[in-house]
């Protein structure tokens, strides 16, 4: 059983998940995302209807929501002029953050620093909150969580 720092069981409480870099733009991002590198994980770049996005994840491992998002603005402030200009036309710029519904009603709290909110808002970002239910498993009689084994009810 993983627990968090207040002893929950995570899997009953809510939880963070990860968070996503969402662009949206008239215009193609490779060039942004080839600059981005092994810093970022690649969920998807290219042609979305008539549109380019990318979708992206912070390569190394973060904890918090906060986290993530502060080293997604040090990259995106450290773009060259050409990509951050791309950066600029772009349509949608969103730190989708993921949170995974829990089972409990136990509250969880996901702190975004000032200094962080201030970044994203010279960034011309916008901040997403992305949660997750819970699916039920009628197979298996007990609860999903996205990549966690189904869990009997009790």
């Amino acid at each position: 059983m993983s627990v968090n720092a207040r002893g929950q069981d995570r899997l009953s409480a809510p939880h963070f998940l990860n968070v996503d870099l969402d662009i949206y733009s008239k215009h193609n991002l490779q060039s942004l995302v080839k600059v981005l590198g092994r810093r970022v994980i690649v969920l998807y770049v290219g042609r979305e209807r008539r549109k380019y996005s990318a979708h992206l994840e912070v390569a190394k491992n973060v904890r918090t929501a906060d986290s993530a998002i502060w080293a997604f603005c040090g990259l995106i402030e450290g773009l060259p002029k050409p990509e951050r200009a791309l950066w600029n036309t772009a349509n949608v710029r969103s730190f989708s953050i993921g949170i995974q519904a829990g089972m409990q009603p136990n509250p969880s709290d996901f702190i975004i620093r000032p200094k962080t909110v201030r970044a994203v808002s010279l960034l011309g970002a916008q901040i997403v909150l992305t949660i997750y239910a819970l699916k039920a498993d009628s197979s298996a009689g007990g609860v999903k969580w996205p990549g966690v084994a189904a869990l009997s009810r009790k």
